[in-house]
């Protein structure tokens, strides 16, 4: 039997304009059988998920996506590590989301006034899109600075100057372990400063980052996701049948 799935998503609890429950409904009407929530390092709005999951008979795994920083050969590469089953409430995660916030927080503050000096007139009400909102992301940014009406070149290279502290791959891998979960490797094509991509030695590295991952413990990998290609994703089933990983399949989406 085959199930219609979307294992990769985001609500308005991180970077996304939709809410949980809305989410949930479009995939219902859209006659999926399995999906997930994975939130940017938050879990916000998972419970609600799934609660409007078993009102409307479809499967809400609970998820996250993690932004981490990963050593490979003497540079650092930024992945992401999505996490699915996991438990919410584990003490230990929620510890860690918590300080990963804060972290965000002196990020967008910095953020917020070097665009300022640079002379974009922002202020972080204009970062909000909804009453109560906590989550502050850089595609919130990207929202306010073309409500504002500016254009910048190479917009996502200027919000990209200004770095958030990362927890590391390992770090994140072990979190979700421990919140009974599986970890993920997301859309590994996205992977900046690899190598050339689609090169040679871009598979080559991203196979030795999964080798070095698995023994880690890593679960599973992303192969089908809008950045791959057909040819991409079937390279990438072949490594994760190699390496023993669950094969999964995600849209990332923010909303419309």
């Amino acid at each position: 039997m085959s199930y219609k799935v979307d294992y990769h998503m985001h609500s308005y609890y991180s970077d996304g304009t939709m809410k949980p429950t809305d989410l949930v409904r479009m995939y219902k009407e859209k006659d999926y059988d399995m999906i997930s929530l994975t939130d940017h390092d938050g879990v916000d709005g998972i419970a609600e998920a799934m609660i409007a999951g078993e009102a409307l008979q479809i499967k809400v795994i609970p998820g996250i996506e993690f932004s981490t920083g990963y050593d490979f050969d003497g540079r650092e590469l930024e992945l992401h590590v999505l996490g699915y089953y996991i438990d919410i409430e584990n003490e230990a995660l929620k510890a860690r989301l918590t300080e990963i916030r804060k972290d965000r927080e002196v990020r967008n503050e910095k953020l917020l006034a070097h665009l300022n000096n640079l002379g974009y007139e922002l202020t972080y009400e204009d970062l909000l899109q909804r009453r109560g909102q906590t989550y502050v992301g850089k595609p919130n940014f990207a929202r306010a600075i073309a409500r504002k009406g500016y254009e910048i070149e190479n917009l996502w290279e200027v919000l990209d100057t200004v770095k958030k502290d990362k927890i590391s791959t390992f770090e994140a891998i072990e979190l979700i372990r421990e919140a009974g979960g599986m970890s993920v490797l997301a859309h590994p094509m996205k992977t900046k400063n690899l190598a050339e991509l689609r090169s040679d030695v871009f598979w080559e590295a991203l196979e030795q980052i999964l080798r070095d991952l698995k023994k880690h413990g890593l679960k599973g990998l992303e192969c089908y996701h809008p950045s791959a290609t057909k040819e991409d994703s079937l390279l990438l089933v072949e490594l994760a049948g190699k390496y023993h990983l669950h094969i999964t399949e995600g849209s990332d989406f923010h909303g419309e």
